[in-house]
């Protein structure tokens, strides 16, 4: 099944606003409803293909022409991501930057060969994998591309339950790749938002981060080897689980977006399925109160495996159970919701969640019971179809999200609120900007906004200054562009900034050497020449 073309993932689990919630909408922040529809699918035109022998020579490559799409849905179906100017754009049927054909290879060397042809053709080539990106990493800044979809390459190549890794193709969705873990006992505990469409390689590509990052930690920290094509060749990263030769070229690849290769395979640590899954919540007086909490379990231990914190307005308005918004069970009162989940053996979880348990009371914590806790598991993938929900009543809303060290935690929240704030009540717009932290580090932790307002005239128009603007807090207040929804274009100019001059001239000369026509998704994470 493909994702819903003007929103996110199955068109059957979106779902209208509660009359209560479009209510609060229109009483606190003025949204009104749409007035213009979303635009038919088939009333959408694409420009034209490209010519019949670069059509030939990309069949050519893949083994024929039943893989090469050209048709006008399928185009506009790989047309940019799924952020929220993304979807605005698309709904209203600006399409101009589709790719000019969709190519989907199914081996290593036809990846090889289709970059082949297109450098010998002049095209430029976006690797496409879930087409979740929400940073514009799907948007290159050169007209005639092509997508290169990697769903025919979906399999498991190896698995060794020895040493308990797993390499797989990159066209693979997390849930197949789970699903054929389980096959074995395994699971690769990586569960981000975007779990059911995203892929494997997509992961590597974007650094992602998993709701359950605090026990299983993050992708990046998951992927033991890399096989990745370049226009100039093939190039391998990892061949043991640590190594002291050289700077760790998995680390190069790793977040670069398809901007220096396309992935093809990726090894990955797995661990034993668990055999037993709890979570559960905790309300504590302050946002200030519960990060406190969350740096003590962090640092000192013992670590749950899920560990989330929603400050008060979040929790007030609900989004810390995104499926429950609206409804009878939608959480009152004050104060902020956490979420502790734990996962492994019977033994080893009850033996944290009792610790902890100590920890968080000690650090002002009421336990809330395991309703809160199971609600959020049941509903963990539910905020993007709310997004969709919003947009129809209305409403503009997008997310956010950076990190920072424990001691800039607080600036940091207070900044980036106060910009996004200030930003779009000065155009008319005033906000509701709620805010979670979603992973811990014994060091630091990520920040993780949602903002909803009022769409104004030019809901795209009116989102780019105040994104800017919280750009510049994050920066200012010593967080980084990004802590895994990645770099893509609308974070490039931060990344440059974090970067530094001499880090991006480096950068550069590693894109010049494996990419030196500029051929893979140009203007992503560094901007042309």
């Amino acid at each position: 099944m493909d994702m819903l073309w003007s929103g996110w993932g199955d068109p059957a689990k979106a779902a209208p606003l509660p009359d209560s919630v479009t209510g609060l909408l229109r009483d606190l922040l003025g949204v009104k409803p749409r007035d213009a529809k979303v635009r038919e699918l088939a009333q959408i035109s694409v420009p034209e293909p490209p010519r019949a022998p670069v059509l030939r020579a990309l069949a050519d490559a893949v083994g024929g022409a039943a893989h090469v799409l050209t048709d006008a849905e399928t185009r506009i179906r790989h047309t940019r991501g799924k952020s929220t100017p993304d979807l605005l754009k698309i709904r209203t049927g600006d399409v101009e930057d589709a790719p000019a054909a969709v190519v989907l290879p199914a081996t290593h060397d036809e990846v090889l060969a289709v970059l082949h042809a297109c450098a010998e053709h002049g095209l430029a080539v976006v690797p496409f994998g879930g087409g979740t990106s929400v940073v514009g990493g799907l948007a290159p800044e050169r007209s005639a591309f092509v997508a290169l979809d990697l769903r025919r390459m979906n399999g498991m190549l190896d698995i060794d339950p020895v040493s308990r890794t797993a390499t797989f193709q990159p066209g693979l969705r997390a849930p197949d790749a789970e699903a054929l873990l389980a096959e074995y006992g395994f699971t690769l505990g990586h569960f981000p938002q975007s779990y059911e469409w995203a892929t494997i390689g997509g992961f590597a590509a974007a650094r992602s981060s998993g709701q359950a990052s605090a026990g299983y930690g993050r992708f990046d920290e998951m992927v033991l080897g890399l096989t990745v094509a370049t226009p100039e060749g093939t190039l391998d990263a990892g061949r043991a689980p640590r190594s002291a030769a050289g700077p760790d070229l998995r680390q190069l690849i790793l977040g670069s977006e398809g901007a220096f290769g396309v992935i093809t395979s990726v090894t990955v640590r797995i661990r034993p399925l668990p055999r037993t899954r709890i979570y559960e919540g905790w309300r504590f007086a302050s946002f200030e109160e519960g990060a406190t909490a969350l740096r003590r379990l962090a640092q000192d231990g013992p670590r749950p495996t899920v560990l989330r914190l929603s400050d008060e307005t979040e929790t007030f308005i609900g989004l810390a159970q995104p499926d429950a918004i609206g409804s009878a069970e939608a959480p009152t009162g004050a104060g902020c919701t956490a979420i502790a989940g734990y996962e492994g053996t019977e033994e080893d979880t009850a033996y944290r969640r009792e610790r902890a348990a100590e920890v968080l009371r000690s650090a002002g914590g009421t336990y809330l019971g395991a309703e809160p806790g199971e609600r959020w598991a049941h509903g963990r993938y539910s905020a993007p179809y709310l997004r969709d929900s919003l947009l129809d009543a209305g409403a503009f809303a997008e997310t956010l999200e950076t990190a920072a060290f424990w001691s800039r935690l607080p600036e940091l929240y207070t900044a980036v609120r106060a910009a996004l704030t200030e930003t779009l009540t000065a155009a008319g717009t005033p906000p509701l900007v709620m805010c979670h932290i979603s992973h811990v580090y014994e060091n630091g932790a990520s920040l993780y906004f949602t903002v909803v307002s009022a769409q104004g005239e030019d809901a795209v128009a009116h989102w780019a200054p105040a994104k800017q603007a919280a750009n510049e807090a994050v920066l200012n207040a010593g967080g980084t562009i990004s802590h895994h929804h990645g770099v893509g274009t609308d974070h490039r100019d931060g990344y440059l900034r974090e970067a530094g001059p001499l880090g991006i001239e480096a950068l550069r000369a590693v894109k010049r050497r494996l990419d030196p026509d500029a051929l893979l998704n140009p203007g992503i994470l560094l901007p042309l020449d």
